[in-house]
């Protein structure tokens, strides 16, 4: 193949990362040949700043790219998915893959019940699955979890040395995101459950599922779940002292996911927006025959000490810090220790050379489909839910 022509969707925080990695590439051609976002200001003010040309819409870019790079927030991953994949273009899709977000402006996420949710998000699930076998192209579901130097090491110790995962836990906390509809349900799909949560569960699934197929030849998958949500900055008696976001609509801030595979090993899913000291990132395995750490952020590559120093102010040493005075663990290259990089790498060369990603469809639909029968566990006080997968 020649050049591949990427087109990306969005102009958030997401997009100038994919940008950043899209141009690192090694061994394969690309060209970023254009951008759309829904807001016109945005796209063209992230065009103009990148030197990458603008369309008005996913529609009006699909005859220039050939990769199709979805980086807008989770409620319009659908529309762009089934745009992409009926005109066979390659997909990168961010995370969450998809979700459910309601019926019109009146819906409140924390008040609907969840049956009726996993029902709808399952049926996503089918159509996009079906609309990817029949486009014959590539996806890459942007878990960057999975891509993360200390897991991809991980997973190479498992499949190596014939490990048994027996369990693992995993996080990813912070103070609060930054996206302004974030705490809006229609928009997010839920709260930190599905936007924090699916890190570390992506990461998760994805060492099971090489587990299974180094083994056997089958990925080991999820079968149960048991989990637990809860809103802690909208408690009445919460004291806000400013450092916490708290503009929670109607999702939770707070979430845990007990998982069972189907050959009787566990995993967990600490997530929150309560945390404080930048991003807190890590996945921890405990084999039969090894115990291993991987740390995704802070990673103690460089620590930094300011005695408060104000130039310090404007430099980027970590994310959702909230202060850069004193010692903070600063980032010597987040787009590598935190695996966008490498993420990136093995979609264009998978859509290249026709394979699929290490971090592909089958990933994406197990991670939503384990998330919302979560939900559905949470809402039930945390009753064990059978995990219904898309085949």
């Amino acid at each position: 193949m020649g050049v591949l022509r990427v087109g990306i969707v969005g102009a958030g925080m997401a997009a100038g990362y994919h940008v950043v990695c899209l141009r690192r590439v090694y061994g394969v051609a690309v060209e970023i040949a254009g951008v759309t976002s829904l807001r016109a200001e945005s796209r063209q003010t992230f065009g103009a700043a990148r030197g990458i040309p603008v369309y008005a819409s996913l529609e009006a870019m699909l005859d220039h790219v050939d990769v199709v790079d979805i980086c807008t927030p989770p409620a319009c991953h659908l529309e762009g998915i089934r745009l992409a994949a009926r005109a066979g273009k390659h997909l990168i899709v961010e995370k969450p893959l998809t979700g459910y977000f309601g019926r019109d402006d009146a819906f409140r996420g924390d008040r609907a019940p969840k049956a009726p949710m996993l029902e709808a998000v399952l049926e996503a699930l089918r159509d996009i699955a079906a609309l990817v076998a029949a486009s014959g192209a590539t996806f890459g579901y942007a878990e960057n979890f999975v891509y993360a130097p200390a897991v991809q090491r991980e997973r190479e110790l498992v499949e190596r040395t014939g490990a048994q995962i027996l369990r693992m836990l995993g996080e990813e906390s912070h103070n609060g995101s930054h996206a302004p509809v974030y705490g809006i349900w229609r928009h997010a799909g839920g709260g930190s459950l599905i936007g924090k949560g699916c890190h570390p569960l992506g990461a998760l699934l994805y060492l099971k599922r090489r587990e299974g197929i180094a083994r056997d030849g089958h990925p080991i998958r999820p079968v149960a779940v048991s989990a637990r949500t809860h809103a802690l900055t909208r408690l009445p008696g919460y004291q806000d002292r400013g450092y916490l976001r708290t503009d929670y609509t109607d999702v939770e801030d707070t979430g845990w996911m007990h998982v069972i595979f189907a050959d009787g090993t566990v995993g967990d899913v600490v997530t929150g927006e309560v945390t404080l000291g930048g991003i807190y990132d890590y996945v921890e395995v405990f084999a039969n025959n090894h115990r291993a750490r991987c740390r995704l952020s802070p990673t103690n590559l460089l620590d930094l000490y300011n005695p408060g120093d104000p130039r310090f102010d404007d430099l980027y040493l970590m994310e959702k810090l909230s202060t850069h005075a004193g010692w903070n663990a600063a980032a010597p290259d987040e787009h590598w220790t935190m695996g966008y990089q490498e993420e990136i790498q093995d979609f264009l060369t998978c859509a290249a050379d026709g394979r699929q990603a290490q971090s592909d469809l089958a990933l994406a639909l197990d991670t939503t489909a384990v998330i919302y029968a979560a939900y559905l566990s949470a809402e039930r006080t945390g009753a064990e839910v059978d995990v219904p997968l898309v085949q």
